[in-house]
């Protein structure tokens, strides 16, 4: 069997090397979260990398249905910070848990004109593939 994409590698080592030592423009891709059943039939896109002020729901883990903001995006630790999701330190003090954003999704976008054109590009690219037939047929 061939490779599909020659540019990704098959090999378990060669595939964590890459993620763990991903630059933050690949990393932003990587931190993709999946949108809402009302957003993705508004915008015709599925996922979208999440940003600092997106409204997000949890959906796995202890925290799962807790809802708030995206207070930050730890690129480095590939997590975001939700607001009022934390927990309390043994000396009292509140600290994020952190959440990966492939386990949280999306209910309301902060758009501004750069947002908008992305989930455009998405969206068309969607519609060309859907146009060409979409999955290859073996």
């Amino acid at each position: 069997m061939t490779k599909i994409n020659t540019s990704l590698h098959s090999s378990r080592r060669k595939s964590r090397r890459s993620h763990f030592d991903a630059p933050s423009s690949v990393r932003r891709v990587i931190m993709s979260a999946p949108l809402n059943k009302e957003l993705r039939e508004k915008h015709n896109v599925r996922s979208v990398p999440i940003r600092k002020d997106d409204e997000v729901t949890i959906t796995r883990g202890s925290n799962k249905g807790r809802e708030g903001k995206v207070t930050s995006v730890y690129r480095l630790k590939y997590i975001v910070h939700i607001e009022r999701v934390s927990r309390e330190k043994s000396n009292g003090q509140s600290v994020p848990i952190g959440v990966h954003p492939s386990k949280c999704m999306i209910t309301k976008l902060k758009l501004d004109k750069d947002r908008e054109n992305i989930l455009e590009r998405i969206a068309k690219g969607r519609e060309e593939k859907s146009k060409r037939g979409g999955k290859k047929e073996e």
